[in-house]
């Protein structure tokens, strides 16, 4: 992206603002896609510290994972067993059996990566267990226990609850559970849960985390996941219903991604954090067909779920909690969903399983995505289809969320277009990783669609960098989105989140280990922009004035919107200037009527900006400051940097 200048380059710009000129702005135009992807969500934002707390890993979740993982026999005297012959649910069939021989051997769990803890936090610890005697649960760091406490089992399986409350910080606590006898003791479903989560939610996020997400501003949340939907094979596609309930309850399974899913953050979980910080709920599951890139069963999707009418009375090969799974039964899965979280707890069994759990008013949801980045093709096209006409007959109040393929051009980006179009899709999800050049030089790229037809989520875009000049193509490529928000309707940057260490996707928005959070400077292109979302698209004329230097080359480079929120009458100036010298900006804010007195400056206004001589500078964070502005006024956009502006009324 560097644009190298003569030393006698000049570059000025002005901009001339037409408050009459206007069109709206979807309200849900900026949001946040979480993907369990990158230990998003176990090890991440959900907030368990405790890793295969129901001895469910297994070979199907690779790497050598099994129902052992994460755990290890400490000392001499203990024979440990994996047993399913008397589950706590039949949904977690494994359970650990501990036979002591020695008084003195202890069973550890190091966490995820060592478990961090805070001095003097409070944490919940919680376990079934099954037998006669007592064991000693305690967190230790090097050989110094932190925090202990005693348990009495009994004769039949019950949970037991104690806080743990520890007297020294810790980075890489483990948890010990030793039987204080001889003889056999089962043990399920260990748990150890910080008190001080997001919101202060009972099984709920990792605050820092999910307050950098809640910092975003986001107007609506995308979830489970783009390939963590439609999953490994068939076997995986992801069924909501098996992320509800009491969390033992829950069934647990492979992710695509080469790792466990525990569930323990489920769709409750997602609504609920939705409702939170108010952003609209947007799950997306699968259209009855495989990930494209799956390799289990086939290659890509050469199949999908079977039809009644093609079973001709044979039973499904596929099984899903004992029944058949055939399209018919994932159709109702999907309105069953949709009553699940919209229902009448009165009426509606789905709802009363809501309210049950804690929610009894409806979780408004709107919008549900059927399939994602899908290759398309006639298995395809016919799945969705069922699905697409059953939602609207069932449910016409629903907003159904179509794809056009992984692409941005090709067969089935032109392939879902035409669909779209004939089946008049409402909204469709776009994809596309590309360069900062592919950014750069398509900055028209929305103008040419239609108006008024099939409407542009924006589902997953970045531009494959987290470099400065990554970010300034992504912010030079939103003021490009904002100024087309009649046709595109939702945007959300992916991936969202990434776990040192255990990163399979790069770029991404914010990476973390247990004890810190660092968020990208492309993170705070997104933040500054959802902070300062507008109702309406003000139309303005820029033009970039340019000496010694080659127009086309500079021009490119700039780029402004200009919104307004009409809650507050707030006007917000977005500004980019990705040259290597300062860019002088003369705004005129026309008509704008702040009814002020003659000789009276109009506002002070908010500034906000991410700026940097070295465009492969990373993990850049904005400064800001207050200036006095009038109805016509200079503003210096700093070398690289992206500048928001936000004109409070007087």
């Amino acid at each position: 992206m560097q644009l190298n200048l003569d030393p006698a380059a000049k570059v000025s710009t002005t901009l001339n603002i037409n408050l009459n000129d206007k069109k709206a702005i979807s309200p849900e135009l900026m949001g946040i896609f979480f993907e369990d992807i990158n230990y998003a969500a176990d090890g991440g934002l959900y907030a368990e510290l405790i890793q295969n707390r129901d001895f469910e890993f297994s070979a199907d979740d690779n790497h050598g994972r099994n129902p052992k993982f994460a755990w290890k026999v400490e000392n001499e005297g203990m024979n440990w067993d994996i047993k399913t012959d008397n589950p706590i649910h039949a949904n977690n069939k494994n359970y650990s059996v501990l036979t002591t021989t020695k008084v003195g051997a202890k069973l550890i769990n190091e966490g995820w990566d060592g478990i961090n803890l805070k001095k003097g936090a409070k944490y919940d610890f919680s376990m079934f267990l099954l037998g006669k005697g007592k064991v000693k649960v305690s967190l230790v760091e090097d050989g110094k226990i932190l925090a202990s406490t005693t348990l009495t089992a009994t004769t039949t399986w019950k949970q037991l609850k104690t806080v743990l409350t520890p007297n020294a910080d810790a980075q890489k606590a483990v948890l010990s559970i030793e039987p204080l006898q001889t003889g056999e003791l089962s043990i399920d479903f260990v748990s150890l849960f910080p008190q001080d989560t997001f919101k202060g939610r009972k099984n709920g996020l990792r605050k820092d985390l999910a307050q950098l997400l809640a910092d975003i501003k986001p107007q609506f949340i995308r979830f489970p996941g783009g390939c963590a939907s439609h999953g490994q094979g068939i076997d995986n596609i992801y069924h909501w219903q098996a992320t509800i309930g009491e969390l033992w309850e829950r069934i647990p399974d492979f992710n695509i991604w080469n790792y466990h899913q525990s569930r323990g953050l489920g769709f409750y979980e997602y609504f609920q954090f939705c409702e939170d910080i108010g952003a609209t709920p947007l799950p997306v599951l699968a259209a009855g067909v495989p990930c494209q890139n799956s390799w289990k069963g086939g290659c890509g999707q050469n199949g999908g779920l079977p039809f009644e009418k093609d079973l001709k009375g044979k039973p499904s090969p596929y099984k899903y909690m004992g029944k058949d799974l055939t399209m018919e039964s994932y159709l109702q899965e999907l309105i069953d969903l949709i009553e699940w979280a919209n229902g009448d707890p009165k009426t509606n069994k789905f709802a009363a399983m809501r309210a049950k759990a804690g929610h009894p008013k409806p979780f408004g949801m709107k919008y549900l995505g059927i399939g994602n980045e899908d290759l398309l093709g006639d298995v395809f096209n016919e799945r969705f289809t069922f699905l697409f006409e059953g939602i609207k007959k069932a449910h016409p109040e629903i907003t159904v969320v179509g794809t056009v393929g992984p692409f941005w051009e090709g067969s089935d980006y032109e392939y879902g277009w035409k669909e779209a179009k004939r089946q008049h899709i409402p909204i469709v999800d776009e994809h596309y990783y590309n360069l900062v050049g592919w950014y750069l030089n398509h900055q028209d790229y929305y103008d040419k669609y239609d108006r008024n037809g099939t409407k542009v989520y924006l589902g997953e875009w970045a531009s494959k960098g987290n470099n400065l000049d990554n970010a300034l193509a992504e912010a030079i490529h939103i003021t490009n989105v904002e100024r087309n928000a009649d046709v595109v309707v939702m945007s959300s940057y992916a991936p969202l989140l990434a776990k040192e260490g255990h990163t399979q996707w790069n770029p991404d928005l914010i990476y973390f280990n247990n004890t810190e959070t660092k968020p990208t400077t492309n993170y705070w292109v997104q933040a500054l922009t959802g902070q300062n979302a507008g109702d309406e698209y003000i139309y303005a004329d820029r033009k970039v004035n340019v000496e010694k230097a080659d127009y086309n080359a500079v021009n490119k480079r700039v780029a402004s919107s200009v919104v307004q929120d009409k809650e507050t009458g707030d006007i917000i100036i977005k500004l980019v200037n990705a040259l290597p010298i300062v860019n002088t900006i003369n705004i005129n804010l026309g008509d704008i009527d702040f009814g002020i007195k003659k000789g009276q400056y109009i506002s002070d206004a908010h500034v906000s900006v991410i700026s940097n001589s070295d465009l492969r500078a990373k993990n850049l964070k904005p400064d800001y400051n207050t200036i006095k502005v009038d109805k016509e006024f200079n503003y210096e956009m700093p070398v690289n940097s992206f500048t928001v502006i936000r004109i409070k009324k007087k």
